[in-house]
């Protein structure tokens, strides 16, 4: 995986900044054409049952999404966002993020991002506990330019 030099104003941001002492500080790379990261929920990140909080898990999406362009030199801003979730994600357990483009039309970017069990897969494949695709408004398009 190929990593970007992280940007000084997403230090604090909640799911990947590095500097915020509350946040899950997620190192998200590029892998070829897809952007990755590994989560690993806690007790702090609990919604009820032993079970993640949702809000976190989407936070978790999201920023997987974002970090596709971001490390591109891109910036841009969630338009419109939907979410499935598929399986409970019990505390502490481990999962990858994985995002990869949809398709792309001027300023517009719609990605697919999804949460995978990274402890590996049974006869079925991974658990997956939540997918979702978003739409994203690009204002600085980095190295996407001319794609």
């Amino acid at each position: 995986m190929s990593t970007a030099t992280p940007r000084s104003d997403a230090d604090h941001c909640f799911v990947c900044g590095q500097a915020n002492p509350i946040g899950l500080r997620i190192r998200f790379a590029l892998d070829g054409d897809r952007c990755r990261g590994e989560y690993t929920s806690s007790t702090d990140h609990a919604g009820f049952d032993g079970v993640t909080h949702g809000g976190i898990v989407f936070a978790v999406l999201d920023d997987a999404m974002a970090n596709w362009f971001f490390l591109q030199g891109a910036r841009g801003y969630t338009a419109k966002s939907e979410i499935r979730y598929r399986n409970p994600m019990p505390i502490g357990a481990s999962a990858v993020a994985e995002c990869e483009l949809v398709r792309r039309k001027g300023r517009l970017v719609m990605l697919r991002a999804r949460l995978v069990d990274a402890s590996g897969t049974d006869d079925a494949g991974p658990t997956v506990f939540a997918e979702s695709d978003a739409s994203f408004m690009l204002e600085d398009f980095g190295r996407l330019e001319g794609q």
